[in-house]
């Protein structure tokens, strides 16, 4: 099976194949990198909402919690702005 990922996508590879193999596109402007992130299944429940990934609804919550109120490893996150993501939507004429 093919699929096409575009710049800053995330792409999930199933466990049934026997190899992975990538390309860039011929119209690509400059060359190109990737992640390549493997393990083996936990067999845990997953809950996920934006960048947070946990076993519970209530984890999750907690750890939103936390994040919204700037605590519990959080401390530096209000206020924070990615500098990656603000340069793509500048690129898109809007802010962040």
């Amino acid at each position: 099976m093919e699929k096409t990922v575009s710049a800053h996508e995330l792409a999930v590879l199933s466990s049934n194949g026997s190899h992975i193999s990538m390309r860039v596109g011929e119209d690509a402007s400059e060359g190109s990198r990737f992640i390549l992130i493997g393990g083996e299944p936990i067999g845990e429940p997953v809950v996920q909402h934006g960048p947070f990934v946990l076993c519970t609804e209530e984890e999750l919550m907690k750890t939103f919690d936390d994040y919204q109120k700037g605590k519990n490893g959080f401390e530096r996150a209000p206020g924070w702005k990615s500098k990656q993501g603000t340069e793509a939507l500048r690129a898109r004429g809007r802010q962040l």
